[in-house]
C-alpha cells in the first residue's frame, strides 16, 4: 500500500514541475501566473501527500493500536480522495487558460 502512495506522490511531482513548465513555456508571466491559486492547491496537495506517507511510514514502524490504524486510514483517504484532485488544478495551468484572467472585474 505504501509502494502504492510513494508511487502516487511521484507522479503529483512530475504534474506539478510539468505544469510548472507549460505554464511558462510563453515565458508571459500575466499567462503564466493566471492559475496561480489552482497551482498552489495543486502544489500544497503534493506537500501534504508526502506529509502523509512520511505518516504512513512512522506509523507502520508503531505497534498495533487505534492511533496506528487511524493514521494510516487518514493517509490513505488523502491518497485516494485529495491527492486526484491535483489533475483538475494542474490542467487549466497547463494550458494557461485565461477565462478568470480575462474576465473584466465588475464582472464578478
Amino acid at each position: 500500500e505504501l509502494a502504492a502512495h510513494a508511487n502516487a506522490l511521484g507522479k503529483a511531482l512530475q504534474d506539478v514541475g510539468a505544469a510548472t513548465k507549460a505554464a511558462w513555456a510563453t515565458g508571459n508571466p500575466a499567462e503564466a501566473l493566471a492559475n496561480a491559486v489552482p497551482y498552489l492547491q495543486a502544489f500544497g496537495h503534493t506537500v501534504l501527500a508526502w506529509i502523509w506517507l512520511d505518516v504512513s511510514l512512522a506509523a507502520h514502524a508503531a505497534p498495533v493500536s487505534n492511533a496506528r490504524t487511524g493514521r494510516l486510514a487518514a493517509a490513505r483517504f488523502f491518497f485516494h480522495y485529495e491527492l486526484p484532485k491535483i489533475g483538475a488544478w494542474l490542467q487549466v495551468v497547463r494550458t494557461r487558460d485565461l477565462t478568470c484572467a480575462e474576465l473584466a472585474e465588475d464582472a464578478f
